[in-house]
């Protein structure tokens, strides 16, 4: 399955997508990721969100759950449901199809280095988990939720390793794409 979700990136990833797909991330990163930081700014003051963070433990998830007080907590699950299930739609189709017709310029051979346009969806799939598991931990504050609190934070640090990895690889392709033009046009 996973072999043709790949193909099917990479047959769809044409420039014309691939721009609309830039562009999507590049407006929403502009217009609406401003706001949402303002809001998140507005209930988390000073102590920040799990979800920037790179790892957390379960006793800082709680000491975020007891900062944020009431309306923060129901402020954050529902921007868990809302917002946070839109931005890692957009960071995906955006990430799998400029790693695809990045590939595809590189002229990257090889299924192993094809599927690298699916890491992407690893990094959405645990953003979901996380946002999950967070957010669960903030609606029973203060009572305790054994495991799920212990796993937001791994989860957090897992999102971040495919997301950043994500845009490495991308990076990668771009490297390699530029220097195949430049090889090519000696």
């Amino acid at each position: 399955m996973s072999n043709r979700l790949s193909d099917w990136i990479n047959s769809v990833s044409s420039t014309r997508i691939a721009l609309v797909c830039l562009a999507i991330f590049l407006l929403f990163s502009v217009l609406v990721l401003p706001d949402q930081a303002s809001k998140t700014g507005g209930y988390s003051g000073e102590v920040g969100s799990p979800d920037l963070s790179f790892f957390y433990t379960a006793e800082e998830l709680y000491e975020f759950a007891d900062a944020y007080g009431l309306e923060g907590r129901a402020a954050y699950i529902r921007a868990r449901f809302t917002f946070d299930v839109v931005w890692p739609l957009v960071y995906v189709i955006f990430l799998v199809t400029a790693i695809s017709w990045v590939f595809k310029r590189a002229s990257i051979q090889g299924k192993l280095w094809q599927r690298l346009n699916l890491v992407p969806l690893l990094g959405m799939l645990f953003d979901f988990l996380e946002n999950i598991s967070a957010s669960i931990v903030m609606a029973r504050y203060p009572n305790t939720t054994a495991l799920i609190d212990h796993l937001a934070g791994i989860f957090t640090m897992v999102k971040w390793v495919f997301v950043g990895g994500s845009f490495v690889v991308l990076l990668c392709g771009v490297v390699l794409a530029v220097g195949r033009y430049i090889h090519q046009r000696k």
